[in-house]
């Protein structure tokens, strides 16, 4: 196999076994995470999974910062995994998402390659990395249609007052969808003693994240979002999706760009309001995922916090001997 160089670090990928090893680089959005990954991966001969709530669903590019272009280097296209998957009409929840991306990291580590799971949606991460066992409860498609009636805040609410510590795990994208959070109160409800119970994994993680400064990262959002409005038209994005078919509630249930646009199409906000409204909440959303990684990290879970690749290559070198 060829060598490749990382950080003028000369690394022989052959060298290395997986086994069944794999690395996760978490942190808040716009950190750099897909850079980061697509470079590893390209050293250590590995394949991307998505950890991410949002970049699962086709056509929402700009506004979930894929990025696929960034899956390249050189000549070679990075393998990835759990993006572009399903249509934004379609339901999908953590129980499907932790089964594929379990299925994911099998088919990577039997073709001898390694896993990177990369993203910040801390459910997501947490359900695999944790190997939890998600509730068996039997859906109750009437009771669930009449949950999700009451709209998505009477729910987590409803779900605060009765698993506070579950309702802080639900990450901004589940927070704002009727839906998804019915699924949740309709289990909790059937079952008093409803937890996400961590079982021993099968695989051996190497957790790194991303440790960004606050005012450094305020300042990386919004270069991004002006970015993407004003060269990327991530309107266009939206107006298209709501053209092919996508309701405006369902848009808004996917938060943050998709439901502050939409407030704009609507004639709801102005673009001057829209765009700082929403670089506001990019900014809180991002400050809330760094809190969920201290507080995981308080659970018990060990995160390497790093700042630069030339540290992160160092750790797999170390974890993957």
């Amino acid at each position: 196999m060829a060598s490749r160089k990382l950080n003028n670090q000369k690394i022989t990928a052959s060298k290395y076994s997986p086994e069944s090893k794999v690395i996760v680089i978490l942190g808040p959005t716009g950190s750099g995470k897909t850079a980061l990954g697509v470079k590893l991966a390209a050293a250590f001969a590995g394949e991307i999974i998505s950890a991410d709530s949002r970049q699962v669903y086709r056509g929402m590019d700009i506004g979930t910062g894929k990025d696929l272009a960034e899956y390249k280097v050189g000549r070679k296209n990075i393998p990835h995994h759990l993006i572009d998957i399903i249509n934004p009409n379609t339901k999908f929840n953590l129980a499907r998402y932790q089964k594929l991306a379990v299925k994911a990291i099998n088919d990577i580590l039997h073709r001898g390659h390694l896993p990177i799971i990369v993203g910040g949606t801390g459910l997501y991460l947490q359900a695999v990395i944790d190997n939890y066992h998600l509730s068996a409860v039997k859906p109750d498609t009437k009771k669930r249609d009449a949950l999700e009636k009451k709209g998505a805040d009477f729910l987590f609410k409803k779900i605060q007052s009765l698993k506070p510590d579950f309702a802080a795990k639900i990450n901004n994208s589940d927070k704002n969808n009727a839906r998804r959070l019915a699924r949740y109160l309709e289990i909790i409800e059937a079952s008093e003693t409803f937890e996400l119970k961590r079982n021993a994994s099968p695989f051996k993680f190497l957790v790194l994240g991303i440790d960004v400064d606050d005012v450094l990262m305020r300042a990386k959002i919004e270069k991004r979002l002006d970015t993407r409005l004003e060269k990327e038209n991530m309107i266009a994005e939206v107006e298209r999706l709501h053209r092919e078919g996508v309701s405006y509630k369902r848009l808004i249930s996917f938060g943050l760009e998709y439901k502050f646009i939409s407030y704009f199409l609507q004639g709801k906000i102005s673009r001057t309001e829209m765009r700082n409204q929403l670089l506001t909440a990019i900014y809180r959303f991002a400050k809330k995922q760094k809190t969920w990684f201290r507080r995981w990290e308080k659970q018990g879970r060990r995160i390497e916090w790093i700042n630069d690749e030339k540290t992160a290559t160092n750790k797999i070198i170390k974890f993957l001997k």
